[in-house]
């Protein structure tokens, strides 16, 4: 058995905003390899997207997003289950980011929002921002509403 120092746990937790106890469970389930540790936490979080998938959205955040330019921008509502959640400063920077995002490549619809490669961080989609999101905060997290403006 491999012996997972504090220091690695926090560093996971750091980097990905898991519990602590999820990110121990990672390490120890990978053999103390901090890359194979993400892997497993990003696999966790879409199963934990989906077993969350039925309940009720009854919060959220209205994010927007206007270009430096002023010729493009964005806004997008994203949902969560609890004004718990919804006020929390990391949630609305999410919705922000996701804004931005879609200002600056313009999906049609949220499920193409969704299935786009974040611009950020391109190794990501959006849905997987939001399955972690979903990890994170222990709630259901949809883009329920979306909206782009552009002059051109």
């Amino acid at each position: 058995m491999v012996v997972i120092s504090a220091e690695a746990v926090k560093e996971l937790r750091r980097q990905t905003g898991v519990s602590v106890m999820e990110c121990k469970k990672a390490l120890e389930d990978a053999g103390g390899d901090k890359e194979k540790a993400l892997k497993l936490l990003g696999v966790r979080a879409g199963a934990t997207a989906r077993s969350k998938a039925s309940r009720t959205l009854g919060a959220g955040t209205v994010a927007s997003y206007i270009h430096i330019t002023g010729q493009v921008g964005a806004m997008v509502v994203l949902s969560c289950e609890t004004d718990f959640v919804s006020k929390n400063e990391e949630f609305k920077e999410l919705a922000r980011l996701i804004a931005m995002h879609a200002a600056a490549m313009r999906p049609e619809n949220t499920q193409m929002l969704g299935a786009q490669s974040f611009i950020k961080d391109e190794g990501k989609t959006i849905a997987e921002l939001i399955a972690d999101a979903t990890q994170k905060f222990g709630e259901r997290i949809e883009i329920t509403d979306l909206a782009v403006f552009s002059l051109q």
